[in-house]
């Protein structure tokens, strides 16, 4: 048993340089790119860093100096890397974008929608599994944070999500966000993809799950709102659905301590919780942000409203910078503006540079 709990948040996934467009269009016409880097749980733990919290991102990257660059990245954030393995026969992926969303479809092709273009086939994080990930590195923490993701990049990573995700001795609370990536799980000799089948399996064994009203209508086909996805996942102790600009509905187990150890009473406390007005300057990252900003205020005990406060504003801090990366919000801005009654919080617009600056409500 770990004789110390060492982090606040461990995050565990695949993380790869990104090349954003330097202009508008297809990728057949965009003549240069910027390079970031992009990982849904790299996202979250400098999220998470950024306001506070002791994080460690837990992944495998290449040799090379893609790995060197991702690796120092995130460290500069102030996320502990020292369990980042480098793999000397495998690559670091990449990956190219447009502006817009990713696809929830393999068809979507409405305005708006990304082109995206991964090389990350035979990466280095492909290659995680129980035996090349230091388990220990997963364990000496208040949470794990994973995503679905993973768990589409090789047997090995499924293999590792469900013993994650599964029950075992010294266990921390679990956090799973589905992000369901349609393109990660389409299988070319015609065969139906597993991944909706994988990601439900591997949500009903966490504690906390983030699910998006899109995806699960996608995935598993569940057409019922927040509700309807509750009924599909009565399992996690919480579960916060996300429902884009509306706004965020979270369930709570019994007597809403959301802590995963089954002590409260059968019925759920629900809460929703409408979205901000935002000026978007890049549509990547939100999910991300609002999965850290709802941790962060669940690590801080804070009730349930401000969790998904929390959540809202530092999904907005993403989507006023165009990468995948942004600097959240100070504890000092974020718990004014939670703090704020409703007639306020509706009335917040909040614009590129908000979240480094005084926001005050317009």
């Amino acid at each position: 048993m770990p004789a110390v709990v060492s982090s606040d948040v461990v995050c565990l996934g695949e993380s790869m340089v990104t090349f954003l467009p330097s202009q508008a269009g297809r990728l057949a016409d965009v003549p240069s790119f910027d390079r970031a880097i992009g990982g849904a749980e790299s996202n979250v733990a400098c999220a998470l860093a950024g306001s506070g919290h002791h994080v460690r991102w837990v992944s495998r990257v290449g040799t090379d100096g893609f790995g060197d660059h991702l690796v120092e990245t995130v460290a500069a954030r102030g996320v502990d890397v020292g369990f980042v393995g480098r793999d000397p026969g495998r690559p670091t992926g990449i990956y190219f974008r447009t502006e817009g969303e990713r696809p929830t479809t393999l068809d979507a092709s409405g305005g708006g929608t990304a082109e995206v273009v991964y090389y990350r086939a035979g990466s280095a994080a492909s290659a995680m599994s129980p035996r090349t990930v230091d388990l220990t590195s997963v364990d000496d923490t208040s949470v794990l944070h994973v995503t679905g993701i993973t768990a589409a990049l090789s047997e090995e990573c499924l293999e590792l999500m469900r013993l994650l995700t599964g029950p075992r001795p010294y266990r921390p609370l679990v956090s799973f966000d589905v992000n369901y990536r349609v393109g990660l799980w389409d299988r070319p000799d015609g065969d139906p993809a597993p991944g909706p089948g994988v990601l439900l399996e591997l949500a009903r064994g966490c504690d906390l799950v983030f699910a998006g009203e899109d995806e699960a209508a996608a995935a598993w086909g569940v057409t019922g709102g927040p509700e309807g996805i509750r009924e599909r996942l009565p399992e996690p102790a919480v579960l916060v659905v996300k429902q884009g600009r509306k706004g965020a509905t979270a369930f709570v187990r019994g007597d809403g301590d959301g802590d995963g150890d089954g002590d409260g009473e059968a019925a759920d406390t629900v809460h929703f919780e409408p979205a901000l007005r935002i000026d978007v300057a890049g549509a990547v990252g939100a999910g991300d942000g609002f999965a850290a900003g709802f941790l962060s205020a669940t690590l801080r005990g804070l009730p349930l409203r401000e969790r998904l406060r929390h959540g809202h504003l530092t999904a907005a801090a993403a989507l006023t910078v165009p990468g995948d990366l942004a600097e959240p919000p100070s504890r000092e801005v974020a718990d004014r503006l939670a703090a704020l009654d409703d007639e306020d919080w509706r009335a917040l617009h909040l614009a590129p540079g908000w979240n480094t600056r005084k926001a005050d409500a317009s």
